[in-house]
């Protein structure tokens, strides 16, 4: 199984399958509007614009189960992206990323990347507390800990790596160059 064998729902509500990416690396990610992690579009937008023409795509996919931080339609949160970060990469339905509800693709994704922690660094010690609010195990469960949760899938379909979104974008792009 890879993550070639999901479809996804477009904002409009049609279905995408992922064999459509087949052969390109992939970042996906689970996003936010209103996040303290928002800001990181503008960085994904840039990565996305460096590597997209070598293989390369974003796969955003707006979550709200994070203290209501992605409120808003599709079509709003879209809108946001796009006038305030200039995001071109694909963007699609808002989705639940964890609970009775998730996303397949994202069981998927949390089945082959397991959750190793939030790092080390002062963003990780901010984030914890905030986390332990959403889900008291955390420390113990795979489940997606916030919003820009991060998972690179190489050309073969394979997930091979989870970035926290506490972890800078340096080793993600790093990881990115050495697939494409």
């Amino acid at each position: 199984m890879s993550v070639y064998d999901f479809s996804v729902k477009n904002r409009d509500g049609s279905t995408t399958s992922l064999k459509d990416y087949a052969g390109k690396v992939l970042l996906i990610v689970n996003t936010a509007t209103g996040c303290g992690f928002t800001p990181t579009y503008e960085d994904l937008e840039r990565i996305y614009k460096t590597y997209r023409d070598k293989g390369f795509e974003i796969l955003d996919f707006p979550c709200n189960q994070f203290l209501g931080q992605a409120p808003g339609t599709d079509e709003e949160i879209h809108s946001f992206c796009t006038l305030k970060f200039g995001t071109e990469f694909p963007q699609f339905k808002k989705i639940d990323v964890n609970g009775p509800d998730a996303d397949p693709l994202f069981v998927y994704l949390k089945e082959q990347q397991g959750f190793t922690g939030l790092g080390d660094n002062d963003s990780a010690e901010f984030m914890a507390p905030y986390v332990a609010k959403v889900d008291p195990n955390w420390e113990n469960d795979d489940d997606i800990k916030w919003n820009f949760t991060k998972f690179l899938v190489d050309r073969k379909g394979n997930v091979v790596a989870r970035f926290e979104p506490t972890v800078g974008l340096e080793p993600v792009e790093a990881a990115i160059k050495d697939l494409l």
